[in-house]
């Protein structure tokens, strides 16, 4: 066995041990009440910029919990687990959730496992505390055909397997796809719902994505009651910005979507996981929208 093999083993069972310890808080956070956070591609420009920075207006927002959509070469904004992890404590922030996508390659099916990469993705998320491991698409080559899907969507189940060793859930976000496209008589949508194990892989439903896919989240979720145990809460209003959209998001409660009702009955159903997300701004700046949407969940009681 090679010393970085062996080195792999050994960090990947200290970080098994130490998720315990890191996200007890969250897990028992979430058992109480739902926590209310932010997914950091919402103010993606201030991030790159000045991360640092940025997270500390958030924190002075009130922020306690981030959603990453950036983890490259085992960072997160240029940071390893640990730097990051040590940066949100000091600013009284977790991150319970992030976004990597899980693709083919990260999938050895001569071997039957997954690749290096994967598990220290997975590795580094449970170091960070994380609670769910999320990959926030499907590549088009895993999509061309039912067989062709339906095995991929058993590698979400071992990819929920893997992270339930380190006590955490593997999860799936959709866009607006999975509503449009069909193979057969089904959906996407429908194919990762039902071709997937609940007990190993979350759904963090978009409520403002899937509109552009046709699709309205109180109807999916009187579909699938009880299945969201995540939600990107956000808004949607026609687009001002061209495109193939017809719709982009807007500040919480200014759209079409009857966000209060949404998530109240995500609520009521076992959603504990309430973060909010805006990519489209209307002529404000990303984080005068951060703030804004904030205060609006405050004031709605999450």
């Amino acid at each position: 066995m090679s010393q970085s093999r062996r080195a792999f083993i050994r960090n990947g069972a200290l970080a098994a041990a130490g998720a315990a310890f890191f996200h007890n808080e969250l897990f028992a956070h979430a058992k109480k009440g739902q926590l209310t956070g932010i997914q950091l591609y919402s103010i993606r420009t201030d991030m790159k910029a000045d991360p640092l920075g940025t997270l500390q207006k958030l924190a002075s927002m009130g922020y306690k919990h981030v959603e990453h959509a950036n983890y490259i070469s085992r960072k997160f904004y240029g940071w390893t687990a640990s730097e990051f992890k040590k940066i949100l404590d000091d600013l009284g922030m977790k991150m319970p959730s992030g976004h990597t996508v899980l693709g083919a390659q990260h999938w050895d099916s001569s071997k039957k496992d997954f690749t290096d990469v994967w598990k220290y993705t997975v590795e580094d998320a449970a170091a960070m505390g994380q609670l769910f491991v999320i990959s926030p698409s499907l590549e088009a080559d895993s999509r061309k055909s039912l067989s062709g899907m339906q095995a991929f969507m058993e590698v979400f189940n071992k990819s929920g397997e893997l992270c339930k060793k380190s006590g955490m859930k593997f999860g799936y976000h959709n866009h607006d796809f999975e509503f449009r496209e069909k193979l057969g008589d089904k959906s996407v949508f429908d194919i990762i719902l039902t071709e997937t194990d609940p007990s190993l892989v979350m759904y963090q439903l978009d409520i403002g994505n899937m509109i552009n896919g046709g699709a309205m989240a109180l109807d999916i979720m009187k579909k699938y009651p009880g299945r969201f145990e995540s939600m990107h809460v956000k808004d949607a209003t026609p687009s001002t910005e061209g495109g193939h959209d017809k719709y982009e998001s807007t500040i919480l409660g200014k759209g079409i979507i009857p966000i209060k009702e949404v998530i109240d009955l995500g609520k009521k159903w076992g959603t504990k996981h309430f973060i909010i997300e805006q990519e489209s701004y209307q002529e404000k700046t990303p984080l005068d929208c951060a703030r804004e949407d904030l205060e609006i969940m405050k004031n709605w009681g999450y």
